[in-house]
């Protein structure tokens, strides 16, 4: 690589301590406009992305970097200003997480003139040569599409297995060539709805500074948005150092209950336990090493068995009234006083395994599928789902509980936490039948952390069951569901007991009529005979009115009076 190299860092490249900075004197950020002027992006993701930007141009000058910050309507254009006064510059990137992005920018760069080396992207853990060896497929990239025009894959790939390779190779949670407890997997421990009286850890909140409340007064300004207009619930990191107190703060406070609850949904409670750090991991801010190792480390030093310190019984796994005063001071049950620092929590290693599930299992995977599935997997579509999104997806006005939350949360914070987005923003979508690029494309919207390699796989291939290439099921649930892991049934005015008549659970009617609609393709997957078993019980004049009664649900959404 050249010596006189100027590294182009993009917009969620903002890592001060990346090894591609050590010898780059000259950066650049270009910052783009034109993608938020053709769609609108709910207001907290563009201030959030242009805001972290601007501090960071800030951080490298102050560390010494000769920083050329250029504003411009495309990277087209931006290139053009920079290259005006230096047209045979040579630019280093690192390879961007988008599909074919990378090659598109080294031919803008070589139509006006200059050069542009593509090198590894520091900010994922694993790279293409890892997957490469797990799935035993040589060279670079597929040689034939993975994803067939009707949606099936030629190549599956489940993340089970991906997780088990890494946690070897990386040695996170590792007791030599076994995992740390025994298990690979403790998801058994991590499907608790919280007693009534628990109260999750207060919000990790960063108040705007003046460089945010400006950015975002221009983004008001000059873009047609949606979601929040103020900045009253913004609390996102928007440099290093906020990114850092952030993760300090999930480890501190959070982890501890976040593996017994990590799928609940409570009403009124947008964030439980939950780390709150993929916005900022998917800015470049954390390097997706940190959060893991630290994690790791507090179960290193505050750890105890999974499931441990019920509030029944005080050590017994399985137990479902654990709150935070249950993981108080005290001796660990390995007779060892917690962590260093008494007052603080001990972290159960169901707890510390999901969340490094989370990020080096789904979230390494994810990528990977994105990059070998591309470009057929953004328009895949197996089941011929077609309908729009309702509009209760875009104002959240809804009487379903589950869905008015889940999109108020959204709206509110530009966030929604993994369940909500999978089990009913997803699942809501799926039994309606929207078109799975419609839903990839709202939640790229609407997110603080959605960038189409995060929302692509996870929506159209597992939220839509677009394509079988990372599940090998759909996603889909009744009103049950909800029920068991929420307690959002209880407020809302439609009966989860109820499958057919005006005030029935939608989402009952919706499931049904979904297996029936799509038997053909789904009766003969995996692990869908037992649901096919129900619906076979359900012949005749039961079928008959449950179709007649998810028919008037889809209309009721399609007019927004559900």
């Amino acid at each position: 690589m050249s010596d006189d190299a100027v590294l182009w860092l993009l917009g969620d490249q903002l890592n001060p301590d990346l090894d591609a900075l050590a010898d780059a004197d000259e950066v650049l950020l270009i910052e783009a406009h034109g993608f938020a002027d053709r769609k609108p992006y709910h207001a907290h993701k563009l201030t959030l992305v242009f805001s972290a930007m601007r501090h960071f141009r800030d951080a490298l000058r102050d560390r010494g970097h000769d920083v050329s910050y250029v504003k411009a309507e495309s990277f087209g254009e931006g290139v053009d200003g920079f290259l005006a006064d230096r047209p045979d510059a040579h630019l280093r990137l690192m390879r961007p997480a988008s599909h074919g992005a990378g090659d598109r920018l080294r031919e803008l760069v070589a139509e006006r003139g200059g050069s542009l080396e593509l090198v590894d992207n520091e900010l994922f853990w694993t790279t293409p040569a890892d997957w490469r060896e797990w799935t035993g497929e040589p060279g670079e990239e597929a040689t034939r599409p993975v994803v067939g025009e009707d949606g099936s894959a030629d190549s599956r790939y489940r993340q089970e297995g991906w997780y088990r390779y890494v946690r070897r190779e990386t040695g996170v949670l590792m007791d030599g060539d076994e995992p740390v407890g025994g298990e690979w997997n403790y998801d058994d421990l991590n499907q608790e709805t919280p007693p009534d009286d628990w109260e999750p850890p207060e919000r990790p909140r960063f108040d705007p500074d003046e460089l945010t409340r400006e950015t975002h007064e221009w983004v008001r300004e000059r873009f047609d948005t949606w979601g929040a207009e103020s900045l009253d619930a913004f609390g996102w990191p928007v440099t290093r150092e906020e990114a850092r107190e952030a993760l300090d703060a999930f480890v501190r406070d959070r982890l501890p209950s976040f593996g017994r609850y990590e799928d609940a949904m409570v009403e009124g409670e947008p964030f439980l336990s939950h780390s709150l750090l993929s916005p900022a991991i998917n800015l470049g801010l954390l390097n997706p090493r940190e959060p893991v190792r630290a994690v790791e480390a507090a179960y290193g030093e505050r750890g105890v068995e999974p499931g441990a310190y019920d509030s029944d019984e005080g050590s017994a796994a399985g137990g479902s009234a654990t709150t935070l005063d249950a993981f108080g001071e005290g001796e660990r049950e390995d007779g060892n006083a917690g962590a260093g620092d008494a007052d603080l929590p001990p972290v159960p290693l169901n707890a510390a395994e999901g969340f490094v599930r989370q990020v080096i299992g789904w979230r390494e995977f994810t990528r990977h599928v994105y990059r070998e599935a591309m470009p057929e997997l953004a328009t895949a579509d197996r089941l011929g789902q077609s309908r729009g999104l309702p509009p209760a997806y875009w104002d959240g006005d809804t009487d379903m509980r589950c869905l008015s939350e889940a999109v108020g949360h959204v709206r509110e914070y530009g966030y929604a936490h993994h369940i909500e987005r999978l089990m009913v923003l997803s699942n809501v979508a799926l039994l309606y039948g929207t078109d799975p690029a419609a839903l990839n494309e709202w939640f790229h919207l609407g997110f603080v952390d959605a960038y189409h390699w995060v929302t692509t796989p996870n929506v159209v291939a597992m939220g839509s069951f677009g394509t079988d290439v990372l599940s090998s099921k759909p996603y889909a649930a009744s009103g049950s569901y909800v029920n068991r892991m929420s307690d959002y049934c209880a407020s809302c005015p439609y009966a989860v007991s109820q499958t057919t008549g005006e005030g029935a659970c939608p989402l009952n009617a919706l499931y049904w009529d979904f297996l029936a609609e799509n038997e053909e393709t789904l009766r003969g997957t995996g692990r869908m005979g037992l649901m096919y078993s129900h619906l076979d019980e359900k012949a005749g004049a039961e079928l008959d009115a449950i179709r007649e009664r998810a028919s008037a649900v889809r209309e009721l959404a399609a007019d927004g009076k559900l």
